[in-house]
């Protein structure tokens, strides 16, 4: 199985080739700087793996939640690329991908993804993980650190820029001791394509026009406006 991935949600910009199994990447922190890196990312893994877009199964995107630009850019890309090539596209959560990060760590059984979703909230979900399988246990959300609220009573990992921002107000509201806290971790083209792969799998893909971004925050544009 072939699939391309990218990432561009937050601060960090990355594209993923998956080709049976075996992952190449690139991942840069560049803040303001998606727009550039992110096609020649592309084709610089197509051309070391000696593939063209055609010759690929699926295309994959961070379909959200995160930055509405950096959401937006990765929905533009892989749909003007699925277009062209008549690809399907799995279409993976943000948040999943950055809990995939600890699925293989056998003593953590449950995770606090959040990522930092300015305006004083948090992008927020908390999932299980069995045996490498994460299966989410709350909704995703966009919430105010102080309302954040435990589902399980297993010992937690926290991940994600969130927890950089609000780690106080996270730890006093979830009212329980955490393993430990990532707060530096951020969503990856790497985990996205292995996400898609039982996605394509099962054919949950869908079509250029239905791969659409998720962004929680429903009046983004607003807030902004009103900042």
């Amino acid at each position: 199985m072939k699939i391309l991935a990218i990432e561009t949600a937050t601060e960090a910009c990355s594209a993923a080739l998956l080709i049976d199994g075996d992952i190449i990447d690139r991942f840069q922190i560049a803040p303001r700087l998606h727009g550039e890196l992110i096609l020649p990312m592309v084709d610089e893994l197509l051309s070391e793996a000696g593939v063209s877009l055609q010759n690929l199964d699926a295309l994959a995107f961070g379909r959200g939640p995160g930055s509405f630009t950096g959401v937006r850019m990765a929905t533009g890309i892989i749909q003007g690329l699925a277009f062209a090539t008549d690809l399907p596209v799995a279409p993976v959560s943000t948040l999943v991908a950055l809990a995939k990060q600890l699925s293989n760590e056998a003593e953590v059984k449950t995770i606090y993804a959040a990522l930092d979703a300015r305006m004083g909230e948090v992008y927020w979900c908390e999932y299980a993980l069995e045996k490498g399988d994460l299966q989410a246990v709350s909704k995703e959300m966009v919430i105010a650190p102080t309302a954040v609220a435990s589902v399980s009573t297993t010992q937690a990992v926290g991940i994600g820029h969130g927890w950089r921002t609000y780690n106080d107000e996270l730890l006093q509201s979830l009212s329980r001791p955490i393993q430990k806290i990532l707060p530096d971790a951020l969503p990856s083209a790497k985990e996205v394509a292995q996400l898609a792969t039982r996605l394509v799998q099962n054919e949950e893909t869908v079509s250029a026009e239905n791969a659409l971004p998720v962004y929680l925050r429903d009046n983004v544009a607003k807030k902004k406006a009103q900042q």
